[in-house]
């Protein structure tokens, strides 16, 4: 029989009770960091004084900053289409429910006095270079919101869905950015709403 010790042994060989390793340390210190202070104005000595690791260990992990951003996009772009299907998956078979939820949710994210957007969004304004690694895991996000959008205005029958689908689009851009303008009682609040009334246009023949 195998002992407590082995027990404790996860799959990729580290104790379940054993610290977090230096690269999981910097990527959860930066999901924050990048978040709330943006990518270009947190510096390397504030990232690994924050993570507790030394320049060498942060370098050992990632090749430079900017694959640093770029794995912190990764990571951001699985929340973010963990958080989405999530909210999907109350409504399997009610295409226009699961749009009215996802935006809700946005909705109500904007409101909080501490939102600062779309990490996605954010990122593609902080890098304009096409081909900057960060920026190019923003945008195939970004191309896949508005795929899925589209198909789910298509699923509801609306005669124009590409058309429905970027209005969708455009009113979850709308809120990303006016919710760091306004926080709570801002424009984000009636985001649900507009989106019910642009659906119910464009379903009417």
């Amino acid at each position: 029989m195998a002992g407590s010790s082995d027990r404790q042994v996860t799959k990729a060989g580290q104790r379940a009770d054993a610290p977090p390793r230096a690269a999981d340390r910097i990527r959860a210190t930066v999901r924050d960091l990048f978040y709330r202070q943006g990518i270009r104005a947190v510096g390397i000595e504030e990232i690994v004084e924050r993570a507790g690791v030394t320049k060498p260990s942060l370098y050992r992990n990632f090749a430079s900053k900017d694959e640093l951003a770029a794995d912190y996009m990764r990571d951001y772009d699985a929340e973010f289409w963990k958080r989405f299907d999530a909210i999907l998956a109350r409504h399997p078979v009610d295409p226009r429910a699961q749009i009215l939820a996802y935006l809700s949710s946005v909705g109500e994210r904007a409101q909080s006095a501490d939102y600062r957007g779309c990490g996605m969004t954010n990122a593609a304004v902080e890098f304009p270079a096409r081909d900057n690694p960060a920026r190019l895991v923003a945008v195939e996000n970004k191309r896949e919101l508005r795929r899925r959008l589209t198909g789910m205005a298509k699923a509801m029958g609306a005669a124009e869905p590409e058309m429905l689908g970027d209005g969708l689009y455009l009113l979850a851009e709308g809120a990303y950015a006016s919710g760091q303008l306004f926080g709570e009682g801002g424009p984000s609040r009636s985001l649900a709403a507009a989106a019910d009334r642009l659906i119910t246009d464009s379903l009417k023949t």
